[in-house]
C-alpha cells in the first residue's frame, strides 16, 4: 500500500510538470526541444555526456540522483550517441530493492542491451529473484525484461518460474507470463515444445486480457499446423461471438467497437483453419453474418473489422450469401470519397475475384475512377486489379491504359514491374498480330533497357515459333509486320540499346523472307545500326550476325549477292578491332562469302532459330580417333574418380597395387623380413651424390633429372635380405640445395625388386666429382666446422640379432660440401642411419682445422683395389654387399680406406660424415654401428 500511495505523489508530481526530476534536467529537456539544427542538438548531448562521465563515476550517488542519471543516458540513447559507460549502472539500478528504481533499471537495461549483450548474464539472477517477488509489480517489471532480453541460451533458467507464474492470482502477471513463453516460443521453439497445451488452457482463462494474449502464439501455431488445432474452430467461433454481441467489459470497447483488436486477430485465426474446409467454414458463417450486419462503418476501426471479414470470407470454403455480403461492403468502399477506404476496396475487390470474376463488372466505372485518381498509390493498387481482371475482351484497353501510365511514372523500379505485366498480357491475350507487334513496340521503347532480358528472348522466340498453330501464314503475316514495323522504327533517333538487339535479329532471320524487301537494302539498314552504335558492341554484333544470315540465306538460294561498299568497310573495321568477338564474326562473315551454295544451307539453314539442337554428352564421334591412338601405343584414359591416389599417372598401367591408400594412414603390421639367401652384389662405384634410395618404381622417374614424388616411408626390407633407408625427397645438408633426386647411369645400375620395390644405385662422371672435391677454403672451413663439432658424439650400439664380423670394410665416395655461404658452427645433424640405441664412447680430439688441412685438396687419393667377400649369415641382411670396395675404372676411383695412420682415419671420418654416419674412435669400422 505505501508503494502504491509513492507512485501516486510521482504521478501527481508527473502532472504537475515536475516528476520530481533537478532543474539540470528539465533544461536538458527544454534545450533539446528548442534546439534548430542537428549539430546544435549534438553539441548539447555531447557536453550532456561529459557532465553524466564525471558525475555518475563518484561515490555515494543517492538513488533519485542515480535514477536521473540513467533517464538522461536514455536520452542520449535515443538520439543517436554511445552511453556504453553507463550501462553497468542500470544493471546496478535494476538490482535495486526501491520499486521505482528498480523499475527504471529495468527500462534503461531493456532499451540498452540486447539479447546478446555481455552484462545479460549479471540480469539472470536479478530476474529470477524478481519473478519470485511477493510484489506482482515487480513480477511484472522482470517478465516485460525477460521477454526483451532472455537468449537461447538463459531460456532454462527463467522457463520454470514462469511457467509457475501462468497461475498467478493477477490477470496481469498472467497476461505477461503468456507473452513471455511466447517470445521463447520465437526464440527457441524446441526449448518450450512440452509447453504449448498451456496456450489452449489460458485460451478459457476468465480475464479477456489474458485470453486475447493467448491468441497470438496460437495464431503462430496454426500458421505452421493448422490441422492440429481444428478442434478449436468452435471455440475461436464462440469467443468470436461473445465479443461482438458486447459481453466483454467497456474498457476493451475502441471507438465504440467492442474489443476490436481481439476480433481482427480471431477473424485471421478463422481464416486459416477454414481454408479449404468446409465443415468448419459452415460453423463460421453465421457469425460473420452477424459482424457484417452489426458493424459499424462510421469509424476507422469498424472498417478494419469489416474488412479483415472480407478477407476471411475469401479465404475459406465459398459462400454465396457471404460474398454478396462481402460485395456490398466492397462496393461502399469504392464509392467513398476516402482514399483509404478506396485502396481497402481495390485490395478487396482484388481477393473476392480469385471466387467469382463476375463480381467485377459490377465495380467497372469505380475501378476506372480509381486509374483517374491522382493518387499514385492507389493508381498502382487498382493496376495490380486489372492485371488479375485482364481477359481477351478487354486486353487492349488495360495494355494501353498501363502503357500510358507507364509512360509517365519516372519509377524505374516500378516501370520495370508494368513493363513485364504487359509483355505478359500482350503474350496471353493478344487479339491480333498488328497489336501484338505494336504493343511489343511500345513497351521497349518507352521502357527502354528497363525491360528484362528476358523479356527480349521471350518476343525473339514467340517471333520465331508464332502463335503455335498449325498456320503457317498467320506466323509469316506476324514476321512479316514485326519486319516492317522495325524498319519504321530504325528511324528514330534515339533506340534503346536491347530493342536494337531485337530489331537485328529479326531483320537477319526475315528481313528478306517474304521479297518484299531486297538483301542490300536490309543489310544496308543493318550497317547503318552498326555504325550509329559504334560504342555498343552487343548491338554491333548483332548487326554483323544479321548481315551474315542475310547473306547466307542469298548465297543458298543461288543469288548473287552483291557486298556493299559501307558494309565493306565496317568489315574491314570490324577485323581489326580490339573485340575479339566483333573479330571473329567479322572473319566468319568474310570466310561465308567464299562458300558454295550448298555449303553454306549446312552451315546456316534458313528459318533453323527454334530447331532443337540435339547434344553429344559422350563425344561418341571421337570413338574411332581413341580406338585408332589406343592401337599405337596411348595410354587409355583414366576416369577422375580412379586417380585421386595416383602420384604418376605416367606408370598407371604398371602400378595397380597403388591407390589412394598410400597416401592415407595405413593401419596393417609391417611385414616381416623373409631370409634370402646369400647374395653377392657387382662392384660399385658409389658417391653422396648418389644416395641409396629404394623407391617403389610407380614412384620412380625413370627420366634424367626429374624430381621424383617424396613417399615418406621410414624403411624397406627387401626380400633379398637389403636393409636400406629411403632416402627419396630427403633435403640434402651438403650439396646443392636441393631435393635428391636420382639419376640413371650408364655404366651400371643394380636393381632389386622385392615386393614391388627396386633400388637404383648409380655411378657418376669423374668429372663431376674432380669439380665437387675441389672446393673453395671458404667451403673447407664451413665442413671443417661441421664435422669437428661432434667431440660429444656418442658411440651407437644395436641389437644383437644384427651383428656380422669385424673384419668387413667399406667403400665410400664422397664429395666435398657446396655451401653458399658460410655458417657459424653448429650442432652436426642426426644420423639418417643410426638405428641403435646411443651409448657412451670417445670421439676424434684432433684438432680439424689442422688435421683437414691438405687433406682435402685438389688432388686426390687413389689406391688400389681389394676386394673383399662378403662372408654372412644365412638369415642377416645382407648390406656390406653394396659397399665392398671397387675397382677402378677409366676415370680413376677414390678409394677411401680406414686404418691405423690418423690422417687416412680423419679424411674417411670427413668424408663419412658427409653422407650421415659419425664414426667413433672405439669402432673405426663405418657401418658397424648399424649391423653390429
Amino acid at each position: 500500500m505505501e508503494q502504491l500511495k509513492t507512485i501516486g505523489r510521482e504521478l501527481a508530481m508527473g502532472s504537475q510538470g515536475g516528476w520530481g526530476q533537478s532543474k539540470e534536467f528539465l533544461d536538458l529537456v527544454k534545450s533539446i526541444g528548442e534546439s534548430r539544427s542537428k549539430a546544435e542538438e549534438d553539441r548539447i548531448i555531447l557536453r550532456e555526456i561529459d557532465l553524466l562521465k564525471r558525475r555518475i563515476s563518484e561515490p555515494d550517488i543517492p538513488r533519485r540522483k542515480m535514477k536521473e542519471y540513467v533517464i538522461r543516458l536514455i536520452y542520449a540513447e535515443m538520439l543517436g550517441h554511445d552511453a556504453s559507460f553507463g550501462y553497468i549502472h542500470a544493471v546496478k539500478l535494476a538490482h535495486d530493492e526501491s520499486l521505482p528504481s528498480k523499475r527504471t533499471g529495468y527500462l534503461a537495461v531493456t532499451l540498452f542491451l540486447d539479447d546478446g549483450h555481455d552484462l545479460i548474464i549479471l540480469i539472470v539472477n536479478t530476474m529470477q529473484k524478481d519473478l519470485r517477488s511477493d510484489n506482482y509489480l515487480v513480477v511484472c517489471a522482470a517478465l516485460t525484461a525477460v521477454c526483451r532480453l532472455v537468449n537461447e541460451e538463459t531460456i532454462p533458467a527463467i522457463l520454470p518460474q514462469v511457467v509457475e507464474l501462468l497461475g498467478h492470482p493477477k490477470e496481469a502477471v498472467r497476461k505477461k507470463a503468456v507473452m513471455a513463453l511466447h517470445r521463447f516460443h520465437q526464440k527457441s521453439p524446441g526449448s518450450v515444445s512440452h509447453l504449448l497445451s498451456n496456450f489452449r488452457k489460458r485460451l478459457c482463462d476468465n480475464d479477456p486480457g489474458v485470453m486475447g494474449a493467448t491468441l497470438c502464439p496460437l495464431f503462430d501455431l496454426i500458421t505452421v499446423d493448422a490441422n492440429s488445432y481444428k478442434d478449436l474452430v468452435m471455440s475461436f467461433v464462440n469467443i468470436l461471438k461473445q465479443v461482438a454481441e458486447k459481453r466483454l467489459p467497456k474498457a476493451y470497447d475502441y471507438h465504440q467497437m467492442p474489443a476490436p483488436f481481439i476480433q481482427i486477430k480471431l477473424l485471421k485465426t478463422l481464416a486459416l483453419l477454414g481454408a479449404g474446409d468446409k465443415q468448419a467454414s459452415e460453423s463460421m458463417y453465421t457469425v460473420l453474418g452477424d459482424i457484417f450486419r452489426k458493424c459499424e462503418s462510421s469509424s476507422n476501426i469498424g472498417n478494419a473489422v469489416l474488412y479483415e471479414c472480407i478477407c476471411c470470407v475469401s479465404s475459406i470454403y465459398p459462400n454465396p450469401k457471404m460474398l454478396n455480403a462481402a460485395a456490398e461492403v466492397t462496393s461502399k468502399f469504392l464509392k467513398s470519397d476516402s482514399h483509404n477506404l478506396k485502396y481497402m476496396g481495390i485490395d478487396a475487390l482484388g481477393r473476392l475475384l480469385k471466387i467469382n470474376p463476375d463480381i467485377a463488372e459490377e465495380h467497372q466505372l469505380a475501378v476506372i475512377d480509381c486509374l483517374e485518381d491522382p493518387d499514385d498509390t492507389l493508381k498502382r493498387k487498382t493496376f495490380e486489379l486489372l492485371y488479375k481482371m485482364t481477359k481477351s475482351t478487354n486486353v487492349e484497353v488495360i495494355v494501353d491504359r498501363m502503357i500510358d501510365y507507364m509512360i509517365n511514372i519516372s519509377d524505374n523500379h516500378y516501370k520495370t514491374e508494368i513493363a513485364s505485366r504487359c509483355v505478359e498480357l500482350a503474350e496471353q491475350f493478344a487479339p491480333s498480330n498488328q497489336w501484338f507487334i505494336q504493343t511489343m513496340n511500345r513497351v521497349f521503347e518507352h521502357a527502354g533497357d528497363l525491360v528484362n532480358v528476358k523479356v527480349a528472348h521471350n518476343l525473339m522466340r514467340l517471333i520465331a515459333e508464332g502463335f503455335g498453330e498449325d498456320d503457317e501464314g498467320a506466323d509469316s503475316q506476324l514476321r512479316s509486320s514485326a519486319v516492317d514495323s522495325y524498319l519504321r522504327i530504325l528511324e528514330e533517333p534515339k533506340l534503346p540499346s536491347l530493342f536494337l538487339q531485337v530489331i537485328c535479329w529479326v531483320l537477319g532471320e526475315y528481313g528478306t523472307a517474304d521479297g518484299k524487301y531486297s538483301a542490300a537494302y536490309i543489310t544496308g539498314k543493318l550497317c547503318d545500326v552498326a555504325e550509329a552504335h559504334s560504342n555498343n558492341s552487343t548491338v554491333k554484333a548483332y548487326a554483323v550476325t544479321g548481315m551474315m544470315k542475310i547473306y547466307a540465306f542469298e548465297i543458298a538460294a543461288g543469288r548473287k549477292v552483291e557486298l556493299l561498299p559501307e558494309c565493306q568497310s565496317l568489315i574491314d573495321e570490324l577485323s581489326a578491332s580490339h573485340s575479339t568477338d566483333l573479330q571473329q564474326r567479322a572473319y566468319e562473315l568474310q570466310a561465308l562469302l567464299g562458300l558454295d551454295a550448298h555449303s553454306v544451307e549446312n552451315i546456316m539453314p534458313s528459318d533453323a532459330s527454334c530447331e532443337d539442337i540435339e547434344v553429344d554428352k559422350s563425344l561418341s564421334f571421337l570413338n574411332s580417333f581413341v580406338q585408332q591412338s589406343l592401337e599405337k601405343g596411348a595410354r587409355p584414359y583414366i576416369p577422375e574418380n580412379e586417380r585421386s591416389g595416383i602420384v604418376d599417372t605416367s606408370n598407371f598401367g604398371h602400378s595397380s597395387h597403388q591407390d589412394a591408400s598410400s597416401h592415407a594412414l595405413r593401419f596393417e603390421a609391417y611385414e616381416l623380413p623373409k631370409p634370402p639367401p646369400p647374395v653377392q652384389s657387382a662392384p660399385l662405384s658409389l658417391s653422396s651424390s648418389t644416395e641409396l634410395v629404394p623407391v617403389s618404381e610407380p614412384l620412380y622417374s625413370k627420366e634424367p633429372h626429374q624430381a621424383s614424388p617424396h613417399v615418406p616411408v621410414p624403411e624397406t626390407l627387401s626380400t633379398d635380405g637389403e636393409v636400406r633407408l629411403r632416402l627419396q625427397g630427403v633435403q640434402k645438408k651438403w650439396g646443392r640445395p636441393t631435393y635428391s633426386s636420382p639419376t640413371p647411369s650408364s655404366a651400371s645400375t643394380s636393381e632389386k625388386a622385392s615386393n614391388g620395390v627396386t633400388a637404383h644405385t648409380k655411378d657418376v662422371s669423374f668429372d663431376s666429382r674432380k669439380q665437387k672435391v675441389e672446393a673453395s677454403a671458404e667451403k673447407q672451413r664451413l665442413a671443417a666446422s661441421l664435422f669437428g663439432s661432434s667431440s660429444s658424439r656418442s658411440d651407437k650400439k644395436t641389437s644383437s640379432s644384427q651383428r656380422v664380423s669385424k673384419g668387413s670394410t667399406e667403400t665410400v665416395a664422397t664429395e666435398p660440401p657446396l655451401i653458399k655461404k658460410p655458417l657459424p658452427p653448429q650442432p652436426p645433424p642426426p644420423d639418417l642411419l643410426d638405428l641403435g640405441e646411443p651409448t657412451t664412447g670417445t670421439s676424434q680430439s684432433l684438432d680439424p682445422f689442422k688435421e683437414l688441412e691438405g687433406l682435402l685438396g685438389p688432388t686426390t687419393q687413389e689406391s688400389s683395389p681389394a676386394p673383399v667377400d662378403s662372408v654372412v649369415a644365412a638369415k642377416q641382411p645382407d648390406l656390406m654387399a653394396l659397399y665392398t670396395d671397387t675397382p677402378g675404372n677409366s676415370h680413376g676411383g677414390t678409394v677411401v680406406k680406414k686404418g691405423p695412420n690418423p690422417q687416412d682415419s680423419l679424411e674417411k671420418d670427413a668424408l663419412s660424415r658427409q653422407v650421415g654416419v659419425t664414426p667413433s674412435g672405439r669402432n673405426p669400422n663405418l657401418f658397424r654401428d648399424l649391423l653390429g
